[in-house]
């Protein structure tokens, strides 16, 4: 017991640049009570004590603003920095040295029975308000853009934005130009406005070539000047 909260004190302090002490990171990270409190109720869920597990994971929600389900299946040094509206469901599963971020949604697509939460491999990055839905696979190292949709599973070592998820980076080559460091993920938002602007510039000048043949089909002719008569030539 004590290994793991040490473990998990660890992680606290090898992810969070903030995270002062090892003291600091017990007492005052929401996202450590909560994994706490989650292996507790876990071992409740699986004993039989469903109702009793629900009742305090819903306690720690109000506590922490963290919702993790006691069904949930967390490996060794899961760190949720911040953890406000962060929401796992019953089938999860959480591998070893995964980082979540504030806002992040491991869901289900309401349509499945058993099996209908993602799977999440070791050292996965998620980030803020990422949603993985379904019963998919996030494969171990792979990164999640904030804000990124994904219902798909992820090859290893990849590099998901957008939404729907699109590969990025497979294997350290780069589909796309992107950088590795979560920060300086591109913004999926920030792209859609940039292609919206690129367009709206091509119909403007679209438009201002248009008015232009318009105005020079519409003006008036210039009348020819008259000729003047040549006098006949004096035998």
């Amino acid at each position: 017991m004590f290994d793991r909260l040490k473990r998990d004190i660890a992680a606290v302090m090898e992810r969070d640049p903030a995270a002062t002490s090892a003291w600091a990171a017990y007492l005052m990270y929401p996202g450590l009570k909560a994994i706490r409190w989650q292996r507790r109720t876990h071992r409740l869920y699986m004993s039989g004590h469903t109702f009793l597990a629900r009742a305090i994971s819903q306690w720690v929600r109000h506590r922490t603003g963290i919702e993790i389900h006691p069904g949930a299946t967390i490996g060794e040094g899961l760190f949720i920095d911040h953890g406000m509206g962060v929401v796992i469901g019953e089938t999860t599963i959480i591998g070893d040295t995964v980082t979540i971020y504030q806002g992040v949604t491991l869901g289900g697509t309401g349509k499945e029975r058993g099996k209908r939460h993602p799977t999440i491999e070791d050292c996965v990055v998620i980030g803020v308000g990422a949603t993985v839905l379904g019963d998919i696979t996030i494969g171990r190292g792979s990164k999640v853009g904030g804000g990124a949709v994904v219902v798909n599973n992820v090859p290893p070592n990849c590099t998901v934005v957008g939404v729907p998820g699109r590969v990025v980076v497979r294997e350290g080559s780069r589909v796309d130009v992107v950088d590795l460091h979560h920060e300086d993920l591109p913004d999926p938002v920030v792209e859609m406005l940039r292609c919206i602007q690129h367009r709206i510039d091509r119909v403007e000048v679209r438009l201002a070539r248009d008015e232009q043949a318009a105005a020079g089909a519409a003006a008036p002719a210039v009348p020819a000047a008259p000729m003047t008569p040549t006098p006949p030539e004096e035998n």
